[in-house]
C-alpha cells in the first residue's frame, strides 16, 4: 500500500514521521519553493538540498513526479521520496491507496478526480463526504487529532497557537513585499528588539527574547504579513529539530484513519 501526502510542511512531516515509523511506505509531494519556516523538522528541505534528514529519518527529493521507477528505489532503501509536485500528477502516475491532503490551504479543495481508496483531508477547507472520506481535526483543544467521518474540522481561527505565555507575537511576519534576507539562524538565542531579518529596507525585530525555532530561507520572495518566523519564549533551543506535540498528534489521527478502514488492513505493508 501506497501513501502520498502532499505537502512537506510541519504538519505533513509529522504524519510521514509516524507513519514511516509504523512501517508505512509514504511519499511526499512539494511545492518548487517551499514556504516552511521550521525547516529543521520538515521533509520539504530535500527540495532546496536534495536530501535532509528529521529525527533519525531521511528524504530524497525526486523531481520527475511520473519516474515511477526512480521513486520505487529511493523508497526501497527506506528514505521517503519527496517530489516536485504542485499539481499532484503523481496521483494519476503513482495509484496511490491513500492519499493525505496537508497542505493546510485553510480553503475549499477540490475533491481528486482519480479513484483513490481513502482520502484524508487535514483541518478547514475539508468536509468528510464532501472532498474527503476522512477530515482531522486541527485545531489545538480537545478536539485536536479528532478524524471526522461525517462533517468538517472547526474553522480558521486566524490566531497562532500559544507557545509559552505568547501566541501572536511569536509569529514573525514579512512587513513588507520583497526578497527576505535573515540576519539570524535558526536555534539562535534572540534579545528582545533584535533585528531578526530585513525585507526590502524593513526590519523585523524580536518582540521579546527566547530561541529562533523557526526562519524562512534566505532569498525567498515574500509578501507582506506571510509567516517568515517562530520565536519560542521557552528559550530551548533543543526544541528546535523536535516535531511538534501537534504534528504528531495529528500523524496518529492519519494512522488511525487509515487502519479504521477494514478493506485496506491486509495491505498495509505491502
Amino acid at each position: 500500500m501506497l501513501i502520498l501526502i502532499r505537502g512537506a510542511g510541519e504538519m505533513a512531516s509529522g504524519i510521514a514521521y509516524r507513519l514511516h515509523r509504523a512501517g508505512l511506505k509514504v511519499i511526499m509531494t512539494e511545492l518548487p519553493q517551499p514556504l516552511a519556516v521550521r525547516r529543521w523538522v520538515c521533509f520539504s528541505e530535500a527540495v532546496y538540498e536534495g536530501q535532509c534528514t528529521v529525527e533519525g529519518i531521511e528524504a530524497r527529493r525526486v523531481k520527475d513526479p511520473t519516474d515511477s521507477l526512480k521513486i520505487l528505489q529511493v523508497m526501497a532503501k527506506g528514505i521517503i521520496p519527496v517530489l516536485i509536485d504542485p499539481e499532484g500528477e503523481s496521483i494519476a502516475a503513482l495509484h496511490p491507496t491513500v492519499v493525505i491532503d496537508a497542505r493546510m490551504l485553510k480553503k475549499p479543495v477540490e475533491l481528486i478526480p482519480q479513484r483513490i481508496n481513502l482520502i484524508i483531508g487535514l483541518g478547514p477547507g475539508f468536509t468528510a463526504g464532501k472532498n474527503c472520506h476522512a477530515a482531522i481535526e486541527t485545531n489545538r483543544g480537545h478536539t485536536l487529532g479528532r478524524v471526522y467521518w461525517e462533517g468538517s474540522p472547526q474553522a480558521d481561527t486566524g490566531i497562532p497557537d500559544a507557545v509559552g505565555s505568547v501566541r501572536e507575537k511569536r509569529v514573525l511576519r514579512a512587513p513588507a513585499n520583497g526578497i527576505f534576507q535573515p540576519k539570524a539562524s535558526i536555534g539562535d538565542h534572540i534579545e528582545e528588539g533584535q533585528i531578526i531579518a530585513e525585507v526590502n529596507g524593513h526590519s523585523i525585530v524580536a518582540p521579546f527574547k527566547g530561541v529562533l525555532r523557526g526562519l524562512l530561507r534566505e532569498g525567498i520572495e515574500v509578501s507582506q504579513n506571510l509567516k517568515v518566523g517562530d520565536l519560542d519564549p521557552r528559550d530551548d533551543a533543543s526544541y528546535c529539530s523536535l516535531i511538534s506535540d501537534k504534528a504528531l498528534a495529528i500523524g496518529g489521527a492519519a494512522l488511525e484513519a487509515i487502519l479504521s478502514r477494514p478493506n485496506l488492513r491486509p495491505h498495509l505493508w505491502t
